[in-house]
């Protein structure tokens, strides 16, 4: 068995996010992704996996593969991030989310929430307010992730908004967080000193991007024998000499 390293940006937003730019259509993703060698990426937009197939078509025939994803909103204003090997669970989370989702967005006030196909061309916009919080538990969104098979991230935990420390100061024992994702306003070295408590998590980085110029920025890079959503889980986990190698 031979490991490679791999580069991952595993927090990317569409314009189907409020709060992203319109240009962050799923073939001008792929394009910036391939441009920066990223070899994985993950599409995690606010509360929804609509333009993850998107994305994914798009994609088709290029070396970068898209895992589909979502950022939760917590009813404690958390942020976690899921990600999936296949679009069914995610869309089944989705299912989930809306649910408990209330409120209509406004475009003005909010930005408008694209729907977007692989041609990059309008197949609609959403009218739910992704931009809030669910009214699901932090824990019962992890538990929610983790029983469709898929890995549940600790967003940005370093920030003092719609992060898990930030918002409680703590972290749970009873949440079973597969990685914790520092931004890029924290070093290495700042952040294995200020998370010492959690030294047991791998500590990750990805871009949070919603700007074309921001992907792969903050990246991680991660050991595995090939780049797929069960290696980069393995990597996790530090498993079998999988692991997370590099970040920044």
């Amino acid at each position: 068995m031979t490991l490679k390293a791999y580069k991952a940006d595993l927090h990317i937003h569409t314009c189907l996010s409020p709060c992203g730019d319109l240009k962050m259509s799923p073939r001008s993703i792929v394009a910036e992704a391939c441009k920066r060698g990223l070899d994985i990426i993950a599409i995690t937009d606010h509360n929804s996996a609509e333009n993850v197939e998107a994305v994914i078509k798009a994609a088709a025939g290029k070396p970068v593969l898209v895992l589909p994803g979502m950022e939760v909103c917590t009813n404690e204003e958390i942020h976690v991030l899921a990600l999936f090997e296949n679009i069914a669970p995610a869309i089944d989370l989705q299912q989930l989310v809306h649910h408990y989702l209330a409120g209509e967005n406004d475009p003005k006030v909010f930005g408008m929430q694209v729907i977007a196909n692989e041609h990059d061309e309008v197949e609609g916009f959403e009218s739910r307010l992704l931009i809030g919080a669910t009214e699901l538990s932090l824990e019962e969104v992890v538990d929610g992730i983790h029983s469709r098979n898929g890995l549940a991230i600790a967003a940005h935990v370093d920030r003092e908004t719609y992060s898990v420390i930030g918002q409680l100061g703590f972290i749970p024992e009873s949440v079973r967080f597969d990685a914790l994702e520092m931004s890029s306003n924290i070093t290495d070295a700042v952040a294995s000193t200020k998370f010492v408590d959690y030294s047991h998590q791998s500590f990750v980085r990805n871009s949070d991007a919603h700007f074309l110029e921001h992907v792969g920025l903050n990246s991680g890079s991660y050991l595995l024998e090939m780049p797929t959503f069960h290696e980069i889980a393995k990597a996790l986990r530090n498993e079998g000499g999988r692991r997370v190698t590099a970040n920044g």
